[in-house]
């Protein structure tokens, strides 16, 4: 089931993203009087689940859920209608309208998707304000696991800065550290200051894990009080209650949660005595620990213990937030594409297509994180689009500035030649994506 809903959920925003970026085109187009002979969501390679003629235009629905398209009359794209180049120019064409129209033409998608970008994060600030895990306030530091322990952080510490720069978010550590490429860490042991250094081998680890075993959420220190049990877990049959604060394992103390979790492990399908504190008083709970290594209790939520910082937002407030929200991940995303094209940072190998999207999604439906990985991923819709590849919206403004600037239109046939090979090279990094998606979560 949770399978299903991640599915159902990158349909869904894929669906939107497409949608949004070709009505980006389609407006475009019909603004500057071009014809749009099809506008199309999902692909429809031989037959379609649905279509009708409006006017001039066919709108149609694909049974192919991998995007979307409009085919624009007088464009070389790729459907590659060879024909309809060989005749005379129509008024109504795209290679009749003057460059400056087509660059906007071909920018409509890009635009949109971050308009849709910019909106969301509007909406969201306004509704929910903007929430986070402050860094520097952790009542009880991290959990320091092999990763955290490599570069010398210990159970308690708490992280200030990276590279002598202030670090509000601590969920955004491992980001800022392979972003910047930062070279130290400054952090708090025992109410004393120190900086630790940041090796390149360590990046590297960091960058192999994806920053997901690195300072997430879960390597949070706090108590483990019972807030509630699962439906077939052994502990509440055990005689576990709610509100009771468990403290240990036999004789092996377990102050917080991550403490407990780890010590468990070692008992699989064993009898221990759980020590639990109730109304001040210590209580051993005799238990059997199933083969999986949980006894079915949930912790209180980590904002129990950790005072989140929340900023508040008006509807006008929320307006230039969120326009400087959507540019900070716009610049984080083209970081990260910069690393990608940096061989020594190993980032291409963690390249994923469909598989990587699919696993990002929530495996339960939460509409605010819906509604940011779709803001999120237009904008990497929106990026990668512009890029200068021939058959990517960039290609052909890249084109159409040449252009511009040269006053020298290329010929059809060199457009034509352009849009296989940026064909090839796009079925080409399709090809490696799947590649490191099959490699990454198959055989790793």
């Amino acid at each position: 089931m949770e399978l299903v809903i991640k599915i159902a959920q990158f349909i869904l925003i894929l669906s939107m993203l497409v949608l949004i970026h070709e009505f980006g085109h389609f407006i475009a187009a019909k603004y500057f009087k071009t014809r749009v002979e099809k506008f199309y969501m999902f692909f429809n390679p031989w037959f379609s689940l649905f279509k009708k003629k409006i006017g001039e235009t066919e709108y149609g629905i694909g049974w192919l859920p991998l995007g979307g398209y409009v085919k624009i009359a007088g464009m070389i794209d790729e459907s590659m209608d060879k024909e309809q180049m060989k005749k005379d120019p129509e008024p109504w064409e795209f290679r009749s309208k003057p460059a400056w129209q087509r660059l906007i033409i071909m920018l409509g998608g890009v635009i949109m998707n971050v308009v849709l970008a910019i909106v969301v994060y509007i909406t969201l600030l306004a509704t929910f304000g903007e929430s986070y895990v402050p860094a520097q306030k952790l009542t009880y530091g991290i959990k320091a696991d092999s990763l955290e322990r490599s570069i010398g952080l210990q159970d308690g510490d708490i992280i200030t800065g990276v590279d002598g720069k202030e670090v509000l978010e601590f969920k955004k550590i491992p980001l800022t550290i392979l972003l910047n490429d930062a070279k130290t860490m400054e952090i708090v042991r025992n109410g004393q200051k120190m900086t630790l250094p940041l090796p390149d081998a360590f990046k590297k680890s960091l960058m192999d894990q994806n920053g997901h075993h690195f300072l997430g959420l879960e390597k949070i220190r706090f108590p483990f009080e019972i807030s509630k049990f699962t439906a077939n877990g052994v502990a509440k049959d055990a005689g576990f209650q709610i509100n009771d604060k468990i403290v240990g394992i036999n004789d092996t103390p377990t102050p917080f949660f991550q403490d407990f979790v780890e010590v468990l492990q070692g008992y699989k399908d064993k009898d221990v005595k759980v020590i639990v504190k109730r109304d001040g008083q210590e209580i051993q709970i005799p238990v059997h620990v199933p083969q999986e290594g949980k006894l079915g209790i949930y912790p209180k939520p980590l904002d129990t213990y950790i005072p989140l910082q929340t900023k508040k937002y008006s509807f006008w407030q929320a307006i230039p937030a969120g326009f400087k929200m959507t540019g900070e991940e716009i610049n984080g995303y083209l970081k990260q594409l910069k690393m990608v094209f940096t061989p020594k940072t190993g980032a291409y190998k963690k390249v994923g297509s469909f598989i990587t999207i699919v696993n990002v999604m929530p495996g339960h439906w939460d509409w605010y994180v819906f509604w940011k990985l779709a803001a999120f991923l237009s904008i990497m819709l929106a990026v990668l689009n512009v890029l200068p590849i021939p058959a990517l919206d960039g290609g052909h403004v890249l084109f159409t500035l040449y252009e511009i600037i040269t006053r020298r239109k290329p010929s059809d046939k060199f457009l034509e030649y352009a849009q296989i090979a940026g064909m090839i090279i796009l079925l080409a990094l399709f090809v490696f994506a799947m590649g490191n998606d099959i490699i990454n979560n198959f055989f790793h």
